[in-house]
């Protein structure tokens, strides 16, 4: 067994897509990557749909499989009721275990694709989260679920991070920290300043693809050693059509951040040890 390999077994992915998928053509469905994580050796992915709740159809995948663990999710846009605490408690419920604030329905991402004005936004005026927002952390906290950043902006990533710490979340990921087209893109100065906060930061391969960012594997690398693996975890989020499904586009990951010179030890901690410990998988 070479490296790559070696590393691949045990390893977790916590930004799978797949289908089916309401708005967009998607390389695999459901079952399909959950037979080829497990084929690899990997040991648990996390189902997303900026759609609909995953937790459910992570039920029923997972009856399935017989060496890896597929969990769900909620990504908490329009298609959800947007901020909906009642959503979140269902599939608290129903098994997930990440919940995502608004994606492709976040006021600033909506903004940045030129789709605006609208969309949902955190904080009211005074910069403050809205009373949902805070009844969704307090929810996360009691089942233990880990509170992603979606594609909201910098002062909201802040402003949520510093109240989860407040209330003593530990399980906090900044979403695709470098991703260049959704979302807000932070300087490696604010990922430091996020992971000095107890927040982890979310790397994913499809920011450094032609077909996503195109950031390059280097600003990935550069970006996980200012800021510490031990504050970083590595996923792929892929399933588009256009590019590798995602259990051989994780691999393809971990070869090239290999090759740019990052240690098998930060890639082992981004990859099995951190998400392991979000997961409550440890």
């Amino acid at each position: 067994m070479d490296v790559v390999d070696r590393l691949i077994q045990g390893s977790i992915d916590m930004h799978v897509h797949m289908g089916p998928d309401a708005h967009l053509a998607r390389s695999v469905d459901a079952l399909q990557a959950a037979a080829q994580a497990e084929a690899a050796g990997m040991r648990a992915i996390v189902l997303k749909s900026h759609d609909y709740p995953t937790a459910p159809l992570a039920s029923i995948v997972g009856q399935q499989s017989q060496s890896i663990t597929i969990i769900g999710s909620l990504c908490l846009d329009f298609a959800v009721g947007g901020l909906n605490p009642a959503a979140v408690e269902a599939s608290a419920l129903l098994g997930a275990r990440v919940v995502w604030m608004p994606t492709f329905s976040a006021a600033f991402d909506m903004n940045k694709r030129g789709l605006g004005p609208g969309g949902i936004s955190l904080t009211g005026k005074q910069g403050k989260l809205l009373p949902a927002v805070a009844e969704i952390l307090n929810l996360a906290k009691r089942h233990e679920m880990v509170l992603a950043t979606g594609h909201v902006s910098f002062l909201e990533i802040k402003t949520l991070v510093e109240e989860a710490t407040k209330l003593g979340i530990s399980k906090v990921v900044v979403t695709h920290a470098l991703e260049p087209r959704f979302g807000a893109t932070l300087s490696v100065e604010q990922q430091v300043q996020m992971a000095a906060k107890g927040a982890y930061i979310e790397h994913t391969y499809l920011s450094t693809l032609p077909a996503g960012g195109a950031i390059g594997i280097q600003a990935l690398i550069e970006a996980v050693r200012a800021v510490g693996a031990g504050h970083c975890i590595l996923t792929t989020d892929l399933g588009q059509k256009e590019n590798l499904p995602p259990a051989a586009g994780l691999r393809e990951a971990v070869a090239s951040l290999l090759d740019g010179g990052l240690s098998e030890h930060d890639v082992e901690l981004m990859l099995k040890t951190n998400p392991a410990t979000l997961l409550g998988l440890s």
